[in-house]
């Protein structure tokens, strides 16, 4: 069986690169493009406030004002990201989404609405310039993919985009499904709706919509297409209006991202390797420069007081193992409230290989955690720090100084009237606690393969498929290979994915929210599979499947409700999850630069 590390002794990078050695050197690669590359040492960390996209100001607001109607057009603007050099500071051009009336920015205006009111939504691709021209697209498009190609303009003009909302129970054709895309001049997808309908009808939750066109998924998102929606319900805002969980302005999303920065302000993605076409597809990307609500090393004071952190990695490739810690290097606590769609039972504390509060965060993931700030003496600076190897978990380590370090939270001692919050350690967050996971012994299995393989280029090509024969298909599948998972409406199915590759997954599940069985380590045989487009793939032989030590059951602080499991190098991840909507849907790992490259299927409940 072919291995990344296999795959990336064999390519040699066109340019130098700043990110981390190992793996990480290679991916982040620079690719010929106007300007010099940003030395990212150069800029100054924790001078940027931090945005929060809770602000009143900044909320999504129904066409004219009132009504459950919204209009967002996808449009390119100039916007810092907290950029500066040598005293002077960059702009960046980034795509968006704005409301009538309202310059797009990155991220998107954010959704705050009441479980039960259900809203309509309109994306309109406008990403065209003053004289009405579609824009040129400024990253660099691999045709070679299987992706959205609009079919004219040379295949990479005019610029397709689909917007997926992230965690929504919603009909399929509302869902942003990658083939749902649309150009600025009216071409679009099989799967195209001019309206989405989200009907909220689902427990509170975290969820966000970004873009999820086929095949440029990981170069839209980069360029800024992506936003946040939060659902509310009944039960969470008690515990707001009780004042056990904070609110605006002591509740504060953390997006997470990272990029490459040309001097002049311009974004970079790295997509040049000897031998491969140009530009061409690598197999991960990880930035120099972290990003916290599109700030670079960003500062937010704080009262003596808890704060509820909705944390979210919207990174390409990037997961990170968090810590929050005094200067002297102590943590400080983590409270986990709460997982991507929904309150935990009870309030508790992350932890990583035995050490506490430490959390570790897959792209994709969100985690909302309270944070009490109460101990700590005013005029403290605090570090979010992160400790993360890429690819995960045994890559290249980060860069000291720079990837190792998230975002500081300034001290600045009580100044408001409000009461502190009262969440701690052990709280009860939930009326009625979650279901137990019981799993039937008659239950409906389904064995997924994750796997990599080379393409026809001989480039890293990730892919998913079926570890037991469906239908005469078997082993690993391309996108457009038939389905072959097709739950029935309303059943409830246990779905076992098997990592047989050297690095982690986070697997996400469109439609649905599941909850984590356990985890277990695995062996077993992977014979070669040739694919009719010259690709190397594989199946793993069923009947060689053995089971190493006893399952591991999920860590509390990942005992909720989940859309995205991270599914660990040599391991079987369980989840359990009903279906409770027809349609067709797809399911892929959320590392963006592997669901553009093969690492996708769809399913349909039927």
């Amino acid at each position: 069986m072919t291995t990344r590390r296999q795959v990336l002794a064999g390519l040699t990078a066109v340019a130098g690169s700043t990110a981390a050695g190992g793996l990480a050197t290679w991916s982040t690669a620079a690719r010929a493009a106007p300007g010099t590359p940003l030395n990212p040492r150069q800029l100054a960390q924790y001078q940027n406030l931090l945005p929060n996209p809770l602000d009143p100001g900044f909320l999504a607001t129904p066409d004219g004002g009132k009504g459950n109607r919204y209009t967002l057009y996808i449009r390119e603007a100039r916007q810092s990201l907290g950029l500066t050099l040598s005293g002077t500071p960059l702009s960046t051009t980034v795509w968006g989404y704005g409301l009538p009336g309202r310059p797009a920015t990155y991220p998107g205006p954010t959704f705050d609405v009441l479980q039960g009111s259900s809203v309509q939504v309109t994306f309109v691709n406008a990403l065209r310039d003053a004289s009405g021209n579609p824009l040129p697209n400024p990253m660099p498009v691999d045709t070679t993919l299987d992706w959205a190609n609009p079919g004219a303009y040379g295949g990479v003009t005019p610029v397709p985009a689909a917007t997926h909302l992230h965690g929504g129970d919603n009909r399929y054709l509302s869902d942003g499904l990658p083939e749902a895309w649309s150009t600025p001049v009216g071409q679009v997808g099989p799967l195209y709706q001019r309206s989405y309908t989200y009907d909220n009808t689902q427990e509170a939750g975290h969820l966000w919509y970004h873009d999820h066109a086929l095949g440029i998924t990981r170069t839209n998102v980069y360029m800024g297409l992506a936003g946040l929606y939060f659902l509310r319900d009944a039960q969470e805002n008690a515990l707001r209006t009780a004042n056990v969980l904070p609110s605006y302005p002591f509740e504060v999303p953390l997006v997470l991202q990272d990029r490459i920065f040309t001097s002049d302000g311009s974004l970079f993605y790295p997509a040049e390797a000897k031998g491969a076409p140009t530009p061409t597809h690598l197999p991960e990307f990880f930035g120099n420069v972290i990003l916290v609500n599109t700030q670079a090393w960003p500062r937010l004071p704080v009262e003596r007081r808890p704060y509820r952190l909705r944390l979210l990695n919207g990174s390409d490739s990037r997961f990170y193992d968090l810590r929050l810690r005094t200067p002297s290097g102590a943590s400080v606590p983590l409270l986990v409230v709460g997982n991507e769609l929904g309150l935990l039972d009870r309030a508790v504390r992350p932890d990583l290989k035995g050490e506490v509060d430490v959390l570790v965060i897959a792209p994709g993931e969100r985690y909302d955690v309270v944070v009490d700030f109460a101990a700590v003496p005013a005029g403290t600076r605090l570090l979010l720090t992160n400790t993360a190897r890429s690819p995960y978990p045994d890559g290249g380590r980060v860069e000291s100084g720079l990837t190792d370090q998230v975002m500081a939270f300034d001290v600045i001692g009580t100044l408001s009237a409000t009461p502190p919050a009262s969440a701690a350690e052990g709280t009860l967050l939930r009326t009625a606690p979650l279901p137990p996971v019981t799993v039937a012994p008659d239950i409906q299995r389904r064995r997924i393969l994750l796997f990599e393989g080379t393409d026809g280029f001989g480039r890293l090509k990730t892919m998913l498929g079926t570890v037991d024969p469906v239908d005469g298909l078997q082993g690993t599948l391309a996108f457009k290979d038939p389905i072959t998972e097709t739950p029935k409406l309303r059943s409830t199915e246990v779905w076992e994915f098997y990592n047989t590759t050297v690095d982690a997954h986070p697997l996400h599940m469109h439609l649905v929210d599941f909850r984590i069985v356990d985890r277990q380590a695995f062996t077993g045989t992977v014979t070669p599979k040739a694919h009719p487009d010259g690709s190397s793939g594989g199946i793993l032989e069923p009947a060689s499947i053995q089971f190493v030590g006893a399952p591991r059951a999920p860590r509390p602080f990942e005992g909720g409700r989940k859309d995205t499991v991270i599914v660990y190098p040599g391991e079987v991840a369980r989840v359990l999850v009903t279906f409770r909507r027809r349609g067709e849907y797809v399911y892929h790992c959320h590392i963006l630069s592997h669901e553009d490259h093969e690492m996708m299927r769809r399913y349909e409940v039927v």
